[in-house]
């Protein structure tokens, strides 16, 4: 029976200590999810105190770990003042024991200082995961974990890697006569402009891929019996741009002459998408190829 009775108390004590385990956790996640979204959403950077962080909590941080309230609220405070029309979100939250999992989403317009870095006027959106650790109701313990590249390239500090692959397939699109792929490669507003001194050039700036197909493809097949690109190089650059020098091989319909000029474009890039170009031409090669 004493045995029987201990058992028992052991169940009883056994579920009554996860009982308390859980509710601590939901406690430890209200608390948390509410704290973060005040400090961030409403900007109330006091709320980085002793009352729901620990006095030597700790930021653990690849290029040097931040300690203490002070240093934490400094290190927050960039997110505050970088940042206008701010949007975070908390995707999903959950815990266990002392430990919270955090997977959040940072939306906002970069109008302000950001650890050094003036205002861009990007706007940003990037996500993430945190681990923190909880003590006594308060926050003791947080670890960031999101890819810095993204953001910088959102910042327009870092250029997409993408972007020589997105003009490369432009170029070869032009290759085959695939026009409405090279179209379909450019936002609705792009500016583009011809060197000056080349024909082209008298509707500069074009706006849009209407105005590029009739203001320049169309009268490049008009004037040409034929207009290759050829021995195209491409360059990448720092603010999404990319550089291609390349040549122009054509014969001229009304004359009958070639042309062989040497050529650079200057291609500008968003999320994909060109958004300017220009181009830079040996136009005197082009000049005499069109005259009898």
């Amino acid at each position: 029976m004493k045995t029987s009775n201990l058992l028992l108390a052991i169940a009883l004590l056994s579920i009554s200590t996860v009982f308390a385990q859980k509710s601590n956790i939901e406690k430890d996640l209200k608390m948390y999810e509410q704290v973060w979204n005040d400090i961030v959403n409403k900007g109330q950077i006091d709320l980085i105190n002793d009352k729901n962080f620990d006095p030597n909590v700790v930021q653990l941080n690849d290029s040097g770990n931040i300690v203490g309230i002070a240093d934490f609220k400094a290190y927050y405070q960039n997110f505050i003042t970088g940042f206008s029309d701010v949007k975070f979100t908390v995707e999903d939250a959950f815990g266990q024991g002392n430990k919270i999992v955090k997977h959040w989403r940072f939306q906002g317009k970069h109008t302000g200082d950001f650890f050094g870095i003036p205002a861009t006027g990007k706007i940003v959106n990037v996500e993430g995961v945190t681990i923190a650790k909880m003590k006594d109701g308060r926050i003791v313990q947080e670890q960031d974990f999101m890819d810095n590249g993204v953001l910088l390239q959102q910042l327009g500090l870092v250029s997409d890697p993408n972007n020589i692959g997105v003009v490369d397939n432009l170029y070869k699109a032009f290759a085959v006569g695939d026009i409405p792929a090279v179209l379909g490669g450019m936002d609705s507003k792009i500016v583009w402009n011809e060197a000056e001194s080349n024909d082209l050039a008298d509707g500069n700036p074009y706006i849009g891929p209407d105005a590029i197909l009739n203001g320049v493809f169309v009268r490049l097949g008009q004037d040409h019996e034929y207009f290759k690109l050829a021995d195209i190089q491409l360059h990448g650059m720092n603010n999404n741009q990319v550089l291609a020098t390349l040549r122009y091989d054509a014969k001229v319909k009304k004359t009958g002459k070639t042309y062989n000029a040497q050529v650079a474009h200057l291609w500008t890039l968003r999320d994909g998408k060109v958004i300017a170009f220009q181009q830079f031409l040996d136009t005197k090669k082009v000049a005499d190829a069109m005259i009898n």
